[in-house]
């Protein structure tokens, strides 16, 4: 039944498009608004950058806004920044694509979005990795499929269990969404384990849509695309931007990689949904993606900094047991030795410390007692934070 407020019917849709994890950034909300006003808070329950657009991407964009780029541009994005894309795809992955392969999005957010809904139709099943992140849900049950979460196991620091994969596999399967590397865990899948994922999505004639958008800040492991593997061309999409790569999260741009008749599918729902992405900040893309490509590696130097303050000061509490991360801006940690579920800790944290993270049952059952934390902050914010956090945790246990 369609839903009827003060005499108005919206479509069943609407409920599914909030999902059931959307009061999880109660407290990051609460943080943001109380640090606006002046409060001593350290904020480390998002993925923002902390640092500005580098000059050369921001000069570009402006050169191009005093040219009068103001007006209509192409709908799947301009030639220069999709064979930018694409250039840059084929140097990392050794698979040739062509700017005839690429979207360009509002964002990796949109292109997710534009995958789920082209790709997936009510009845269908969509098989995700439990962590996942936080919108998936929402994303993908808008297209009326199923979603089916295969867990994986807190014993193996949360790596994808390829078996349980297969097995979730029904005639009713249509694709495999999943983040490499992941969002919360920071885990990179390693060659055998997307070789597996492979393997599973050509013997059942599945869609692969793989999230690399935290493909440029890897530490300690080499990723691996998965359409770059032999079969996998035709049914893979690549999602990614320049948001965490290139601190421009605000800009909105990224885009998906995939074959050419998806690719039309998906020109013609963004010819009904945002009709192209402004010209200057395809202008900035373009910079990033060609005379800025320095940058990503300049940010995963200072991420692993962060990453190893952050991990070296939580060490100190026994109460804590960190997975160290291998990709991205986030950690997550085991809080349940403290006697404190996950949202009570978020929330006594918060009002004791004036520290706020996120309850990383968000992202999936199998994160139960643990707590996402982000380390886009300055290393100094970091220290900071965590002492208090490993404070708060002793103090508790000790009460």
């Amino acid at each position: 039944m369609d839903q009827t407020y003060h005499g108005q019917h919206f479509a069943r849709r609407v409920d599914g498009l909030a999902g059931e994890t959307t009061s999880v950034w109660d407290i990051h909300m609460r943080a943001v608004a109380d640090q606006a006003a002046g409060r001593d808070v350290i904020v480390m329950s998002v993925g923002d950058p902390d640092f500005a657009t580098p000059a050369p991407i921001v000069e570009s964009a402006v050169a191009a806004l005093k040219a009068g780029d103001t007006h209509y541009t192409a709908i799947i994005g301009r030639d220069r920044l999709r064979r930018a894309i694409a250039e840059e795809f084929a140097r990392k992955s050794s698979r040739l694509a062509g700017p005839e392969n690429v979207v360009v999005t509002a964002g990796a957010q949109n292109a997710l979005f534009s995958a789920s809904l082209c790709l997936l139709s009510p009845g269908d099943e969509v098989l995700v990795f439990d962590p996942m992140y936080v919108t998936y849900e929402a994303t993908l049950k808008v297209s009326g499929a199923t979603i089916v979460r295969v867990p994986s196991d807190p014993a193996t620091g949360f790596r994808p269990d390829i078996a349980a994969l297969e097995a979730a596999v029904t005639e009713r399967t249509r694709a495999i969404f999943f983040a490499n590397p992941n969002n919360p865990t920071g885990i990179v899948f390693s060659p055998e384990e997307v070789a597996g994922i492979a393997r599973i999505a050509t013997e059942n004639d599945l869609w692969v849509v793989s999230d690399e958008v935290y493909a440029g800040l890897t530490f300690d492991a080499d990723h691996c695309h998965i359409g770059a593997l032999e079969g996998m061309e035709q049914r893979s999409v690549t999602v990614s931007s320049v948001s965490k790569s290139h601190a421009m999260t605000g800009w909105r741009c990224g885009w998906l990689i995939a074959p050419q008749e998806l690719v039309g599918h998906v020109h013609n729902l963004a010819l009904c949904m945002n009709y192209g992405l402004p010209g200057f900040i395809q202008e900035a893309g373009a910079t990033a993606m060609t005379e800025a490509l320095g940058e990503a590696d300049r940010m995963q130097e200072i991420y692993r900094r962060r990453r190893d303050i952050v991990v070296a000061e939580l060490g100190k509490s026994d109460l804590i047991d960190v997975v160290v991360p291998e990709a991205g801006m986030f950690l997550i940690a085991d809080i349940r030795k403290t006697g404190l579920d996950a949202p009570t800790f978020v929330a006594e944290l918060y009002r004791e410390k004036a520290v706020s993270v996120l309850d990383a049952t968000a992202f999936g059952a199998s994160l139960a007692g643990f707590v996402r934390i982000s380390f886009a902050a300055s290393e100094a914010e970091l220290t900071e934070a965590s002492r208090r956090i490993v404070a708060f945790a002793e103090g508790r246990a000790g009460a």
